[in-house]
């Protein structure tokens, strides 16, 4: 009977350690902000697929270096952020303000994969590329994460030009320099994030104003949130516009890009007229179909 026992509790504790591990895994994934990273590294993609015509192996290469200095900084940001990450419900479950994953191993987690990128894309692509993906890394990691996201309602704005540095990245990959479409392309993204993040803002007010981070509905008030949507939208509009009118891209561009703009202007008009979630929820998603399907468009646009 003991050697039943003790069969039964072998047989137990090897059925959990998988449990464990794929759990274990599955945080350290969680730490790379795996969501975000997909919108990033698709307009790398694309920026890349505008530029020219890399081959299979420069692609790879560029987005393996792009998601480790993307996930290197998103770790960084959860080993930061820990303290107000667990006030908010939508964060509060996060690997490192839960306790599943130790901070001191998250940051090195953040800074092996920062160093990473920055060694792997100098060596396999090119040391612009490199110097391009690491200024992403310090923006965030640094710049938003730690200077502005406590303590300027500007946070967004600002920290958002970390989000708009993979085009660029993607461009210098495949030239090995930057031109004024990859510009406009950076602009394109640094212009869209206002509105999307802050629509965002708009259903998780209460959960940033419990955690005394100063978001813009939080310190200017929803309706002033509401106005500044719009006027990015109408921003982004024209910023749109202008590989178009510098020659880079065609009339189906043209046709695509007035639409969605137009629809998006549209749709933040409404948001400020009517003041509600289902609006502000509305919002937030179309401006993901908003920037993917541009991208995509401009893409087409070169290709065909």
């Amino acid at each position: 009977m003991p050697q039943v026992v003790t069969d039964s509790g072998s047989a137990a504790a090897a059925a959990i350690a998988p449990s464990v591990a794929r759990q274990r895994i599955n945080d350290y994934v969680a730490l790379t902000k795996p969501k975000v990273q997909s919108l990033l590294l698709f307009t790398t993609l694309a920026a890349m697929l505008i530029a020219g015509r890399p081959s299979i192996a420069l692609i790879i290469a560029t987005l393996i270096g792009g998601a480790m200095s993307a996930g290197g900084s998103g770790a960084i940001n959860h080993w930061y952020d820990r303290d107000v990450d667990l006030l908010m419900e939508r964060t509060a479950d996060r690997p490192v303000a839960s306790g599943r994953i130790s901070p001191r191993a998250a940051l090195s987690f953040g800074l092996i994969l920062g160093a990473a990128s920055l060694i792997w894309l100098a060596l396999l692509v090119n040391p612009l590329a490199a110097a391009l993906s690491f200024a992403g890394f310090v923006g965030y990691a640094v710049g938003y994460t730690m200077l502005l996201k406590r303590n300027t309602w500007q946070n967004i704005i600002w920290g958002g030009a970390a989000g708009a540095v993979p085009p660029l990245v993607g461009w210098a990959a495949v030239t090995g320099s930057l031109s004024g479409l990859a510009i406009f392309l950076f602009f394109i993204v640094f212009f869209w994030t206002p509105p999307h993040f802050w629509a965002l803002s708009l259903l998780m007010k209460d959960d940033y104003e419990a955690a005394g981070i100063p978001m813009l509905p939080v310190v200017r008030g929803e309706d002033e949130t509401r106005r500044q949507i719009l006027l990015y939208s109408v921003l982004l509009y024209a910023v749109s516009q202008l590989p178009f009118c510098a020659g880079g891209l065609g009339v189906p561009y043209l046709i695509v890009s007035l639409g969605l703009g137009l629809t998006l202007i549209v749709m933040a008009w409404q948001l400020r007229r009517r003041a509600d979630r289902a609006s502000a929820l509305r919002l937030y998603l179309f401006s993901l179909l908003y920037l993917a399907v541009l991208f995509a468009t401009m893409v087409a646009d070169v290709w065909l």
